[in-house]
């Protein structure tokens, strides 16, 4: 029985391949080079513009007899910018990840933890951790909530998908879990005590890496770094499975730790990313449908193209919309659904005619 609700795209997908791709390699060695451009260009932008060498010197230690300019310019650099800079590296990378991986495990093109419901479910569940104050009495209750609901709608996602479920079938599960997650959700804003714990919530929801800390970043990366050794360990699996389940477990590939590998692998990184940053959606779908022909179409060198194109598309919206807003900052999780939202209108168009 074949997991894939399209089991034509990988021979398609073969197929393309072999129209002599860039080379995974030379992508990524070209997105290493974007994504150092850009946090230099993070690190210098805003209300106090910095050059190249007053960064450098920022990120040196200070000591009491440094001058006072020299003292803020590190604080500035240190205490506000460099952290999220490294939240959208780690937080990028999770995602376009997840989408590569979560794309490989369930064949589909359509598979993304924002259109499935997985970062809804993981918003649900960082939600009711802050709206019974869990998060107070231990800070890492918060991500544990987030990464279980992301796990469970993972869960849920994948036994759809094992029924050869066609991608109509797939996104309809999708919007069952993100419309009764979001009831949800509504429910506890609804329900909340006071004003100020509605605002909280609801521009939480909307996804941002403003006034983030080394605490936040302290808080996701173990289960950010768990998560990705977990789904970029499952390459050799992905392209076996490429052939059909059958041929994959001929192979030697134990579909059941696979599955499991990646269900665990997905709820880590997006769980833990939501938990700091709220819900940032489409980076998933964006990413590998971007990266998937330069790397031959082939999961396994995608899995790491993607995570660095990750990092760098949700470094580069973070860049755009820090320069665009001027006195009010608009918030990441809208700007990647502005740009994710055609993208996805698009990408069905293309499948309209192509067999479920």
């Amino acid at each position: 029985m074949s997991l894939t609700a399209n089991p034509a795209l990988s021979s398609r997908g073969a197929a393309r391949g072999r129209t002599q791709p860039l080379g995974a390699t030379t992508l990524n060695a070209g997105l290493l080079l974007a994504l150092l451009a850009l946090a230099l260009l993070s690190l210098a932008i805003g209300p106090v513009p910095l050059s190249l060498g007053e960064i450098a010197g920022a990120l040196l230690p200070t000591d009491a007899t440094g001058s006072e300019l020299l003292a803020r310019q590190h604080a500035i650099v240190t205490e506000i910018r460099l952290p999220r800079v490294l939240l959208a590296l780690l937080v990028g990378a999770s995602l376009g990840l997840s989408g590569a991986a979560l794309q490989g495990l369930l064949r589909n093109p359509l598979a993304e933890p924002g259109l499935l419901g997985v970062s809804s479910s993981a918003s649900l569940g960082a939600v009711l951790c802050l709206y019974f104050g869990l998060a107070q009495i231990n800070e890492w209750l918060l991500p544990a909530a987030a990464m279980g609901c992301a796990a469970l709608a993972t869960l849920a996602l994948y036994l759809v998908a094992r029924r050869a479920a066609g991608n109509l079938t797939l996104i309809l599960a999708g919007v069952a879990l993100s419309a009764l997650a979001g009831a949800l959700t509504s429910l506890a804003i609804n329900l909340a005590p006071n004003p100020t714990d509605v605002q909280d919530i609801v521009l939480w929801l909307m996804g941002s890496l403003a006034d983030r800390s080394f605490a936040d970043i302290r808080l996701c990366l173990p289960f950010i770094a768990a998560g990705m050794a977990l789904l970029l360990a499952c390459g050799r699996e992905l392209d076996a499975l490429t052939l059909g389940e059958e041929e994959a477990a001929s192979l030697g590939v134990n579909l059941r730790r696979l599955r499991a590998q990646i269900i665990v692998g997905s709820a880590l990184c997006v769980g833990a990313s939501v938990a700091v940053t709220g819900a940032i959606g489409f980076v998933g779908l964006v990413v590998p449908h971007m990266l998937r022909r330069a790397v031959g179409f082939h999961p396994a060198r995608l899995l790491a193209s993607s995570a660095l194109g990750g990092a760098v598309l949700l470094l580069a919206a973070d860049v755009v919309l820090r320069l665009v807003s001027g006195g009010y900052e608009l918030m990441l999780g809208v700007v990647t659904a502005l740009i994710g939202a055609p993208f996805f209108f698009l990408l069905v168009w293309r499948e309209r005619g192509r067999p479920a």
